[in-house]
């Protein structure tokens, strides 16, 4: 009787592949036979999981993509409950920090794709949704801290979400490039949020208490 073949582990070994590759010399010149070889699988292999070679490329970060949402959510969880605002938005932040050696690969497979996202349609799409979300999270969050009085009301949280997801990726930047320590990077962090979460002046009417 012929073996049953894990499809959704198959699909991953690719993508693996994939990301090993990127993390050591990008993914400019990598042939569907480089990622064959790497992922220890046939070339047609990787025409009937994935198709061409950008779907093969765009496919391996779908799978990154996921893993890094579930690793983000895990790491949420962990921070007890109800965690506070301040600590979900700071959560959500310091996933854009390669703070360990999980984060730290999947930001070089990112990087890796970075050329792609502002040059090839194919990847234009998934290069420009990705921020714009991130964002949007992060400025509901603050939102939603400033309608409870954690937040002054004069706080423009639309603005604070960009400046703060904008300078994560430029923290994230300067941690790869051995400019920052990690802990230099969440310290800029952890002081711009006690800028933004500063008890409410009495005399701006806001409800709620201090941090």
């Amino acid at each position: 009787m012929p073996r049953q073949v894990d499809h959704d582990r198959r699909r991953r070994q690719i993508a693996e592949a994939v990301w090993r590759l990127a993390t050591r010399g990008g993914l400019e010149t990598v042939t569907l036979r480089q990622v064959a070889t790497e992922a220890g699988v046939l070339p047609r292999q990787l025409q009937y999981y994935f198709g061409t070679r950008d779907q093969v490329l765009l496919g391996a970060l779908e799978i990154l993509n996921t893993d890094a949402e579930q690793r983000a959510r895990d790491r949420l969880s962990a921070l007890g409950d109800p965690p506070g605002a301040r600590a979900l938005v700071r959560g959500v932040l310091l996933e854009l920090l390669p703070l360990d050696e999980e984060r730290r690969n999947r930001h070089l497979v990112y990087a890796a794709y970075f050329l792609r996202f502002l040059t090839e349609p194919t990847f234009i799409a998934a290069g420009r949704d990705a921020a714009p979300a991130l964002e949007n999270l992060v400025g509901g969050l603050l939102a939603q801290a400033q309608e409870d009085g954690q937040i002054p009301r004069d706080v423009d949280t639309g603005t604070e979400a960009a400046f703060l997801t904008a300078g994560a990726d430029g923290l994230q930047a300067s941690v790869l490039l051995g400019q920052r320590s990690p802990e230099q990077a969440v310290a800029v962090i952890d002081r711009q949020l006690d800028r933004i979460f500063a008890a409410p002046s009495p005399e701006s009417g806001d409800r709620g208490e201090s941090r």
